[in-house]
């Protein structure tokens, strides 16, 4: 049987290891499923051992497109390697990207920007901050999640990025959990799970 891929996309400040562990819980509901979640290109800019995506410093509604388009080359680059060792770079279809804040932005963005057609985007914690007009991959299933209580990255925001998205033909689905912050909770990758595995699973069927 061919075998999928999932990226784990880290939020800024962190790195790919704090996501990891995800990938062990899927693996029964996923055995048929590679991981990777690589560090984001850029070393945090404001200290630590972390890495970035793209720098918020300084960041705002106005100017973080325009930050999102200038980090896709940088992004593709570091995911394009991870596709190509595991011999997908022709089979976008047998590839999801898991983003978790800043994560989730990229990965929102490589829906939006329509540039791979991947299998599936789940979103946690995110936001779509891609600039107009997107072009997005029709056949990409996508899932936002997020917290009701996240006090970094407003609830609003993935019923924003819904409304856009869905008004753009992307199907969506989303789901909120009532007093959650900015994390992943268990139900929220339990949800996620299901959904890859479902989607994932029909990918191979084609």
């Amino acid at each position: 049987m061919n075998r999928s891929l999932i990226i784990f996309l880290h939020g800024v400040g962190s790195r790919g290891a704090d996501l990891a562990p995800i990938g062990g819980l899927w693996r029964q509901t996923l055995p048929s499923t590679d991981f990777a979640a690589p560090d984001a290109p850029f070393m945090f800019d404001q200290g630590g051992p972390g890495r970035q995506w793209f720098s918020v410093r300084g960041v705002t509604e106005a100017n973080r497109p325009e930050r999102v388009a200038q980090a896709r080359a940088a992004f593709d680059a570091t995911i394009a390697a991870i596709v190509a060792e595991h011999g997908l770079t022709d089979h976008p279809e047998r590839i999801a990207l898991i983003g978790f804040s800043q994560g989730a932005i990229m990965a929102l963005d490589v829906l939006a920007s329509g540039r791979w057609p991947i299998a599936a985007v789940v979103a946690f914690s995110g936001r779509l901050a891609s600039p107009e007009p997107i072009t997005p991959s029709l056949t990409t299933k996508t899932l936002l999640v997020h917290g009701s209580a996240d006090p970094i990255m407003p609830v609003r925001e993935s019923e924003l990025a819904e409304i856009r998205l869905r008004d753009a033909g992307v199907a969506v689905a989303r789901g909120v959990y009532p007093g959650l912050g900015h994390s992943i909770s268990g139900e929220g990758a339990e949800l996620a799970s299901h959904m890859l595995a479902e989607t994932l699973m029909e990918t191979k069927a084609k």
